[in-house]
């Protein structure tokens, strides 16, 4: 009897969810393996008073779990791929990039508002520098208010009354089945998302071609090109930093298109730019991408930031 694949996964809500959706997609294939799942707590669920902005380094997600699947405690790592670090462990891999939920961010409010329509002085709840910023670049007379938990966590202290408003990512808010709960989908025009929103990965061992050979079979190809022009994009631009960057690559045919913004963070001043070229070429587009932003004014943007402690 074949040992069953062991996968690493935090134990939130969503985490879970996108677990067993891998489990589900691995049980679905021809010769499938057996699968269970292994729940580890990672330091961004044990951080919860402290913005992650303000907190040392990086990985806050994926660290634990990625050591997990380093030392053979696990057989591949399940993680949103936003949370995942643009440069991965030596001896990690992408082993597939899952077909993306909606990229989008979504507004809840307690009545049904949508973000242009809150009233001034309203409490506006999220925990991502990059919604701050792009939020406040929209609206100058809301309180943006750090919120940190699980979703369903964040949209408790929402009916609790703690906000009028909180923002998340859609594809989330639709995973736990909460899609009736959201007010609006914020327009790409104005609020870009976090680079990979919406897609899940699965992290892989190199060399480990017995688990490669499952997991590759969940790959998928748009996703994955769309999200390494994203990723390229980041790296290029962090210096090792969070940083408010928002950024969404779509696919025409064999034409790859990213969008991206760098945003201050009271919104006072942002840099957006757009690249087009042949998909093959998607990490290349994502680094020229960033050097144009760079040169137009946001590398000046994030080291203002980066000067005030703004971003970790």
């Amino acid at each position: 009897m074949k040992s069953a694949l062991r996968i690493g996964t935090r134990g939130s809500a969503l985490a879970l969810w996108q677990a067993r959706h891998v489990a589900a997609l691995l049980a679905a294939l021809p010769d499938p393996p057996a699968t269970e799942i292994v729940e580890i707590r990672t330091e961004g669920d044990r951080v919860l008073d402290v913005p992650l902005s303000q907190v040392e380094g990086k990985a806050f997600f994926t660290k634990e779990i990625e050591e997990a699947l380093a030392d053979g405690r696990v057989d591949l790592a399940v993680h949103s791929l936003k949370d995942l670090p643009t440069e991965l462990p030596e001896g990690l891999a992408l082993g597939a990039v899952l077909a993306r939920e909606d990229p989008r961010d979504v507004v809840l409010a307690r009545d049904g508002r949508g973000f242009a329509d809150l009233s001034a002085g309203a409490r506006v709840g999220t925990s991502s520098l990059r919604r701050r910023a792009l939020l406040a670049r929209w609206r100058r007379d809301v309180e943006l208010v750090e919120l940190r938990g699980n979703v369903p966590t964040r949209v408790q202290r929402l009916d609790e009354g703690r906000f009028d408003a909180i923002v998340l990512a859609a594809a989330g808010i639709k995973r736990l089945g909460l899609a009736g709960r959201i007010s609006e989908y914020l327009p790409l025009d104005r609020v870009l998302p976090a680079v990979s929103q919406g897609a899940v990965a699965v992290e892989v061992r190199t060399g480990d071609d017995a688990v490669l050979a499952h997991v590759r079979r969940l790959d998928d190809a748009a996703t994955r090109a769309a999200t390494a022009a994203e990723r390229a994009l980041l790296r290029r631009l962090e210096g090792g930093c969070q940083v408010p960057v928002g950024a969404l690559a779509t696919l025409a045919g064999e034409t790859l298109t990213l969008r991206a913004v760098i945003c201050a963070l009271d919104g006072s001043q942002a840099v957006d730019g757009e690249r087009s070229g042949p998909v093959a070429h998607a990490a290349t587009i994502g680094r020229d991408l960033a050097g144009e932003l760079f040169a137009f004014g946001g590398e000046a943007i994030l080291r203002d930031i980066r000067r005030r402690g703004g971003a970790a």
